[in-house]
Order: structure tokens, then C-alpha cells, then sequence
């Protein structure tokens, strides 16, 4: 039985870009804005973050964001974040602070996904051995080195491992080395599979789209990753959620409302 009690998807900021580095070589010239999103679940023995968003201070103070954003390495600048989307602050809504939250899984290691780990320095925090590595050597211009050199109590995996009854790390690299989704089930209703960044948009899932970055331009392994998401959705009854795909949270976002 699932030690899950409630689930939310939680906005903590925008990023407008060309669609292509969502949908491999497909929407040039195309300009969508994508949820940036972490997601906050109760359970029975503690809180889990599946992803933690962007460092608003890389954001909002002029010199860090001149630095990590405004180069040629960021054709379409920084993200966008309020204040109001400052995850200590939407912690704040929900009637928590960040030292409530127990685990952190990093789906990756990119700016937009582990960002936020320094608001969350006491949580332990999961992530792939070979994503960790990758993060390390710095191998896209999306890992930022300030991001995951901190003092944080990492837990290293390197397989499918489950956290606790209802809530199942899934190994789906392709859009970077150690990429994790997430199985979640819900007391009631369908189970949920966080695609995390191995499908950004619904046509990810629908059509089989690699993303556009792909680790080392391996479009073959993040495609088997989204086929394996897709036979674990079938085999659990579990609906895809993928993660940056405006139209699709707007559907699902009850903040500070839950799923249960």
C-alpha cells in the first residue's frame, strides 16, 4: 500500500525559448514559454521534492545573472521567477519551511532542476552516479558548477531503486547521463510518472521526439527512455506527466491545493 498522501505540482518559474530544445530539430523559429516546476510529496514518514528550480539569486541580482545567463550560451536569457515563486516561499504557503522537506531527487542536474538545492541544504539529496559525474565535468552549458558544489548530504544511485511504498526512481537517461523520473501512487486514482526532462512536452510523449539535448547526441537512448516510460505507464496504469509543457499544467495545477 502507498505511503503517499498528497501531491503537488508547484510553478516556481517561467523560461521563454525556441521549441526546438524541447522537440529535437523540430519548431524552429517557434517560441514557447515552459513551466519550470518542482513538485512537493507527503508521505507518511516525510516530505519529498522531486526537483527544486532555478537559484533565485542567479536571477534577480544584475552581476549573476549578466554571468550564468546574459552570453552567447543562453540565446534566450534567463528564466523568469518572482518572488511569490521563490520556493522558500511557496513552501511558506503551504505552512512549511525548508527544513521540513526529508529528500530532494534530482530528475538532473541542470540550472532549472537543481538550482533551488541550496534552499533545501539539509534534505538529503538523491541523484545518478553518472549524472553527478557529468555535473561535475561540467559537460553542457546547463550545469552551473555553483549549483551542486555545496556541502549537501548526496545519495548516490545508479539503478531503478524505490524510496519508499508508492514512490519509485526510474532511470531514463538521454537528455543527460543519470537523467530520473519518478512513479508516483496517489492513495486514489492513477498512479503519476514524472517524465522529468526525458519529455518535456506531451509531443515528446505522443510521437516519440527526442529532446533537443541529448547527452553526448545520443538521440537513441533518450528515445528508449521515453519508450520505457511509456511500457511503465502501461504496465502501472500510470498517467505521463511530462515537464515543461505549459498547456499540460495548467490542466493539472490546484496550488496550494493537492492531488490525493
Amino acid at each position: 500500500m502507498t505511503q503517499v498522501k498528497k501531491f503537488w505540482p508547484i510553478l516556481t518559474g517561467t523560461h521563454r525559448y525556441e521549441k526546438t530544445l524541447s522537440t529535437r530539430n523540430i519548431g524552429h523559429g517557434v517560441i514557447i514559454e515552459a513551466p519550470i516546476l518542482a513538485y512537493l510529496i507527503e508521505t507518511k514518514n516525510g516530505r519529498i521534492l522531486y526537483d527544486v528550480g532555478c537559484d533565485y539569486k542567479k536571477i534577480k541580482d544584475i552581476e549573476k545573472r549578466k554571468n550564468f545567463y546574459e552570453h552567447d550560451g543562453f540565446p534566450f536569457g534567463p528564466p523568469s521567477m518572482t518572488k511569490e515563486q521563490h520556493l522558500p516561499n511557496r513552501l511558506s504557503q503551504l505552512g512549511l519551511q525548508s527544513k521540513d522537506i526529508d529528500i530532494v531527487i534530482c530528475s538532473h542536474l541542470h540550472f532549472d532542476h537543481a538550482g533551488g538545492l541550496c534552499e533545501v541544504c539539509n534534505a538529503e539529496i538523491h541523484v545518478h552516479k553518472k549524472e553527478l559525474e557529468a555535473a561535475k565535468a561540467l559537460s553542457d552549458e546547463a550545469y552551473f558548477k555553483e549549483d551542486f558544489m555545496g556541502s549537501y548530504n548526496w545519495k548516490v544511485f545508479d539503478s531503478d531503486y524505490d524510496l519508499i511504498s508508492g514512490v519509485r526512481a526510474i532511470e531514463t537517461p538521454g537528455h543527460t547521463a543519470g537523467h530520473m523520473s519518478l512513479l508516483i501512487e496517489l492513495p486514489k486514482g492513477k498512479p503519476i510518472l514524472l517524465a522529468g526532462d526525458a519529455a518535456d512536452l506531451s509531443e515528446n510523449i505522443e510521437k516519440e521526439i527526442a529532446p533537443g539535448l541529448c547527452w553526448k547526441n545520443d538521440e537513441s537512448m533518450a528515445i528508449q527512455s521515453i519508450k520505457k516510460l511509456k511500457k511503465l505507464a502501461l504496465e502501472t496504469g500510470a498517467e505521463i506527466w511530462p515537464n515543461h509543457d505549459m498547456s499540460f499544467f495548467e490542466s493539472k495545477n490546484c496550488f496550494p491545493k493537492y492531488l490525493s
